[in-house]
């Protein structure tokens, strides 16, 4: 199944599997011979942290290499409607925040951007400035207003 990136997004993917690939990989090999100097491998907990790093490692480059096989870019259209790449200022419940709807694997709710595969950012997509919406959050219902759209 495709995901859908924004050029920025497609490319910030990339350049961190390169990193990861490379000096990530060169730091966590050299971390791993160290501690293996050390001796005993059954009790060197050093050893067995910088194996769990690479396997962590490990399991981060497949998914990035995962998503970009299956990366499609999706140009944003200047029609007024919320799509991937989106940044939406909008009124969530009497409150003013600011998102920006992106991929899931691009998502990151500290830094405010949310997947458009998320629930909210399901409801989110194909608004336009001024709409109006509920949303449940919990068991909490919210009245969402879509402010401005950039």
């Amino acid at each position: 199944m495709p995901e859908y990136f924004t050029k920025e997004g497609l490319k910030k993917l990339k350049d961190e599997l390169k990193e990861l690939k490379t000096t990530e990989m060169r730091r966590i090999v050299k971390l791993i011979a160290e501690a293996a100097a050390f001796g005993d491998l059954k009790e060197n907990s050093a050893y067995h942290e910088a194996r769990n790093m690479k396997s962590f490692l490990l399991g981060r480059i497949e998914q990035l290499e995962n998503a970009i096989s299956v990366a499609v870019i999706k140009d944003k259209v200047e029609d007024g409607k919320i799509q991937i790449g989106s940044r939406v200022k909008m009124l969530f419940a009497g409150k003013e925040e600011e998102y920006q709807i992106t991929s899931p694997t691009e998502a990151d709710i500290l830094k405010n951007k949310i997947s458009y595969e998320s629930p909210f950012g399901q409801k989110l997509m194909g608004k336009k400035t001024g709409d109006t919406f509920d949303y449940t959050a919990g068991a909490k219902k919210v009245i969402i207003k879509v402010l401005r759209i950039v």
